[in-house]
């Protein structure tokens, strides 16, 4: 079943088109990785899906329900995290949340230990301090809680990683992956590494259309160029093996001691690296053919 269905979706604002022809559909039980440059038309899309902003043409459903613009009906499925989210500084995490969960008529048991459940899972459990002495990290964290709180069907989370420090993008990434199994999710977001990490399906939005879209591993296969990776014992085994294999430094990646390049055909490529190596009797230590990474095949669309 797909949690959330979009087609055709267009917007213009001004003689400036945003989105030209968004179509995506999301299975629930996925973390949808949403990827696009600055500007692509990410924060657009997902504020349609909100019921905050009108698409010119096209239709959104949320569990099979039209979403309508100015309207809230299908937001009760849905659990939102900005990228920077705000809170009333003058609360701590549990106060914060027994204060969203009783405007939105959930009772006092029922309130009470879904929150305990929430500030555990994100770490917060037993943090008494105000929102307004919080890290970035921190209301990350509790951004989670909050959108969590209602047991949504399909949680949004706009650049959850943005400005994070190694430790905090840890965090929130463990958390997503964490709630993979009672929610969908879809991951907004430019960090291309995050996205390898946790995300199952993923659609690449690039000038008002999604030119990718498809499971993570079926998309590295399908549209990138797989390549060969060697290294070598020392930087000196290296430099002959380049020197006579005639390879060019510009067409490939070199650090000290290794070497990746890719190819069209790199199943031909490599016997010929091999012939090279018999014949200089260089031993490597690492040889193998490589799929490419989603950074490789990201920067292959959009040029």
């Amino acid at each position: 079943m797909n949690i959330l269905e979009a087609e055709g979706l267009k917007k213009q604002f001004g003689s400036h088109k945003v989105l030209e022809d968004v179509s995506m559909y999301v299975p629930e039980h996925c973390i949808y990785g949403f990827l696009g440059k600055n500007g692509a038309g990410k924060t657009t899309t997902m504020k349609m899906i909100l019921g905050l902003l009108k698409p010119d043409e096209g239709s959104i459903r949320v569990m099979q329900e039209t979403v309508e613009y100015g309207e809230t009906k299908t937001n009760r499925y849905i659990g939102y995290l900005p990228d920077v989210p705000e809170f009333y500084s003058y609360m701590n995490a549990e106060e914060y949340l027994q204060f969203c969960g009783r405007i939105s008529g959930m009772s006092g048991g029922q309130l009470k230990k879904k929150i305990k459940e929430l500030l555990e899972m994100t770490g917060l459990a037993g943090v008494k301090k105000r929102t307004g002495q919080f890290s970035r990290g921190m209301k990350q964290r509790l951004g989670i809680a909050q959108a969590l709180l209602n047991d949504p069907k399909l949680l949004i989370c706009d650049e959850p990683t943005s400005a994070l420090d190694p430790v905090g993008r840890k965090e929130i990434l463990d958390i997503m992956a964490a709630v993979r199994e009672r929610t969908t999710v879809i991951f907004s977001t430019h960090v291309l590494s995050d996205v390898e990490r946790i995300c199952d399906r993923v659609a690449i939005l690039n000038e008002g259309r999604i030119i990718i879209e498809g499971e993570l591993e079926q998309v590295r296969e399908t549209h990138g160029t797989r390549g060969l990776l060697a290294e070598f014992l020392e930087e000196e085994n290296l430099v002959r093996f380049l020197k006579k294999a005639g390879l060019e430094k510009n067409k490939a990646e070199i650090t000290e001691r290794q070497i990746t390049i890719y190819e069209e055909h790199p199943e031909r490529e490599i016997m010929r690296w091999m012939e090279v190596m018999q014949e200089e009797e260089i031993c490597p230590i690492r040889l193998e053919m490589i799929q490419p990474s989603l950074e490789k095949v990201f920067m292959e669309a959009i040029q």
